[in-house]
């Protein structure tokens, strides 16, 4: 592609690099397109969406609160249960009084009002981060950050994990990625929403102090390291590999990267300890390390060995691993795949490399090579929209915001992809195969009809176009708009053509 085409390299800029165009937004990228995406690269990170700053010691604070009275509730409702004495008598009165309580306790059940505040909590931190996706002058900054939060997938798959999918982005994801990959890396698998996705609060040295006192003593063993109290013959002490897996599988160096099941064993044994506090620690729900659950002894971890033990022994292997240059091509490779093509030219995978070598993983340069190559400004459009990034367009393309997570969650989870709920740590797929079936696409023809009955009815849907498309608008789609028989119908023709399904 010609780089003196600005009116394409603009078009370019605004929907492959960000998340569409805004009215007006083509024109602020025309006189500089590289330009207008490198000014949002900034190394205090990314934007954080709107509403009270909540953490996630809070959340899982929350949950913890949710689990007690859920407990009660089922005591309560066994009591209850129980039958009368044998011969008791049944006065009409006070079997309608137990009626009256039963339907008032069910009106009231603090479980259901517990989980309606979870519930609403999740559904606020995902209406938030859409609303900024839908509202943002810095789109290429905050597709960037969505790149890395679905690269460290946390999902609500499982319920304590959904609870604080938003406080994990803000705390551990976005702060981070224009800095060292590195950095990053530390900051999400110590986070407690990635320790208690994949499971690593269970995991427990079977040689560590918690475990031999577990043996000796036949005690409630878990507790001594924050997880459910349980009797040691009902729960077995020992390894979970699941984190050490999916960091040396999709954090870091991939499936391809050289290491063996035993380097994931081993990593496993270093990480033992990791966990979050509990109630006796003061610190509900905050991450921390308990050197009585640490696996004691020399670590060999892709043929480099750790000596001494303790917290360090995992922030060693993790800067290792962040270093690898398996790491580098893997991740560079995803990189290139998100933003310019499903099989994305080898020589941009180098590029990006070889940025991400230079600069020991600085991710604001790997971002700054990626807007500076070439090949990623080829103006075919080789990406098919995520359900995701088809709502957030089209909010963009009309100008407006999401209102209430009703207007997002029961269309996303239609098109297959539920709100914070990825189906597993590979995070959601973003080839086209995974999106386009004919059944989806339907679904998206409706979602197109029904948003644009309220978004275009006062509009222009002719403007609307050359506003969201720009060069990339082809004269078929601009005739088939043009010659809709109403607004929102132009509208809805617009969102359903190829130029808008792709970027």
């Amino acid at each position: 592609m010609a780089l003196g085409n600005q009116d394409m390299m603009a078009a370019v800029a605004v929907t492959r690099f960000g998340l569409g165009a805004k009215p007006g937004e083509l024109a602020a990228a025309k006189a500089d397109p590289q330009g207008f995406l490198k000014s949002q690269i900034r190394k205090s990170g990314a934007d954080m969406p709107a509403g009270p700053a909540v953490s996630t010691a809070q959340r899982m604070a929350e949950f913890r609160d949710f689990r007690k009275e859920r407990r009660e509730v089922r005591l309560e409702k066994a009591n209850d249960a129980r039958p009368a004495p044998a011969g008791a008598a049944q006065d009409p009165n006070m079997a309608q009084a137990a009626q009256a309580g039963e339907a008032h306790k069910a009106a009231f059940d603090p479980v259901k009002q517990v989980g309606n505040v979870l519930r609403k909590d999740i559904s606020s931190d995902f209406e938030a981060r859409a609303a900024l996706g839908a509202a943002t002058d810095a789109a290429f900054r905050e597709r960037w950050a969505l790149f890395w939060a679905n690269h460290f997938t946390v999902s609500a798959t499982k319920a304590i994990t959904g609870t604080v999918i938003g406080p994990f982005e803000d705390e551990a994801v976005r702060p981070h990625v224009f800095g060292r990959f590195g950095d990053l890396l530390d900051a999400v698998e110590t986070h407690p929403a990635m320790l208690t996705y994949l499971d690593q609060i269970q995991s427990i040295g079977p040689d560590s102090p918690a475990a031999e006192f577990a043996r000796n003593r036949g005690a409630r063993g878990a507790g001594l390291f924050g997880g459910q109290v349980q009797p040691v013959a009902q729960r077995t002490l020992g390894l979970n590999e699941n984190l050490a897996r999916e960091i040396m599988e999709l954090h870091t160096v991939g499936v391809n990267g050289g290491y063996t099941q035993a380097d994931v064993t081993e990593f496993a044994r270093a990480m033992t300890g990791l966990s979050i506090g509990n109630e006796r620690d003061g610190a509900y729900g905050v991450a921390t390390f308990r050197e009585q659950a640490h696996e004691p002894g020399v670590r060999t971890v892709m043929n480099v060995r750790y000596d001494g033990g303790g917290r360090r022994q995992t922030a060693q292997i993790l800067a290792d691993l962040a270093a690898k240059p398996q790491t580098a091509r893997f991740v560079c490779g995803k990189i290139a795949r998100h933003f310019v093509a499903d099989d994305p030219p080898p020589a941009l995978t180098a590029r990006l490399t070889d940025a991400w070598m230079r600069s020991g993983g600085d991710l604001a340069v790997v971002a700054e090579t990626l807007v500076s190559a070439p090949e990623a400004w080829d103006p075919t459009p080789r990406k098919f929209k995520t359900p995701y990034e088809f709502l957030v367009s089209s909010f963009r393309a009309a100008d407006a915001q999401p209102v209430g997570f009703q207007q997002l969650g029961g269309v996303l989870t239609s098109l297959g992809q539920k709100p914070f709920s990825a189906p597993s740590p590979k995070g959601w797929p973003e080839d086209a195969q995974s999106w386009a079936a004919p059944d989806a696409i339907v679904k998206r023809m409706q979602f197109a009809q029904n948003f644009s009955q309220n978004a275009a009815r006062d509009r222009d849907p002719n403007q609307l176009a050359a506003d969201a498309l720009g060069a990339r608008l082809t004269p078929d789609t601009a005739k088939a708009i043009s010659r809709a028989e109403s607004r929102p119908e132009g509208f809805a023709l617009l969102l359903m053509s190829p130029e808008f399904q792709r970027r």
